[in-house]
């Protein structure tokens, strides 16, 4: 079987569904792996509703949930994925940010609740789970996929993921800030060769250096990890509201320039890692 990542979401932030920027896509941040039979959910950005239409029209009965974090961009559009509200849809959601906080079903719930959200989430008709995995921890999936997690730099927490099916392999680092000139070690760690890492770039370092303590990372220090930890291929990911899509194709050449084998996130678009 297959191993593929597709792109449902890929901006940060808010949502920015305006027609100079949907050459890379509107809709935050939401990405599908394909492992053999599993299909694994990172982060339920606004992308979200669309996946979950396509899992439906394919018949698909199950997924998990990876969440990097649970601030609005990455969460907004759980309330908003059909499967979970069909029964006999089994979905596992999987966090590791909280440290002790509000445990995750019930951060997920509080934006279904009133007044923010008419649909409680007690009324999805699914086979929801929810589960803490620490950072620093690693887990398996069933039919061979292996998951490795690492602790980010971001404001209330946030989990990087490494996913691993069949000697190839996926990383997903995004939201966090990088302290110049001394790269995470977690990060690296997490990244070491991997076949596809996919990089919180909302900034350039001149936009950066205007943004420390918000949380986020550049398209520059990217490429500094992806060197540094050997990656094969880099991709942008994130993107600035700001950035439309003239801006981020001038981000997309000098990025390239700097690591030939890079690309900045398309929405709609697919990465076979077979």
């Amino acid at each position: 079987m297959g191993f593929s990542v597709t792109f449902w979401g890929v901006r940060g932030t808010i949502p920015c569904p305006m027609a100079s920027h949907l050459g890379f896509g509107g809709n935050t941040s939401c990405v599908e792996v394909q492992a053999g039979k599993q299909r694994i959910i990172i982060d339920a950005g606004t992308g979200l509703r669309m996946l979950g239409r396509k899992l439906l029209a394919e018949g698909v009965t199950g997924a998990t949930l990876l969440l990097s974090h649970t601030h609005l961009d990455h969460i907004s559009g759980f309330p908003f994925f059909a499967p979970a509200y069909t029964k006999g849809f089994a979905l596992r959601v999987i966090s590791g940010h909280l440290n002790g906080g509000p445990d995750i079903e019930s951060v997920m719930a509080r934006q279904m609740e009133r007044p923010l959200f008419p649909v409680p989430l007690r009324t999805m008709g699914g086979d929801l789970s929810f589960l803490e995995v620490p950072p620093g921890h690693s887990f398996k999936l069933e039919g061979g996929v292996r998951i490795h997690t690492a602790a980010l730099n971001h404001p209330d927490g946030a989990t990087g993921y490494r996913i691993e099916y069949q000697g190839r392999s996926v990383a997903y680092v995004t939201d966090t800030e990088h302290v110049p000139d001394h790269p995470d070690r977690n990060i690296l760690n997490l990244v070491d060769g991997v076949d596809l890492l996919l990089y919180d770039s909302t900034y350039t370092d001149e936009e950066w250096g205007q943004r420390i303590g918000w949380g986020h990372s550049t398209w520059m220090e990217a490429v500094r990890i992806a060197r540094a930890a050997h990656v094969k291929t880099l991709g942008l990911f994130h993107h600035d509201p700001d950035h439309d899509d003239a801006t981020m194709e001038r981000i997309e050449a000098a990025a390239k320039a700097e690591f030939a084998n890079c690309f900045a996130a398309r929405e709609g678009t697919t990465i076979s890692l077979d």
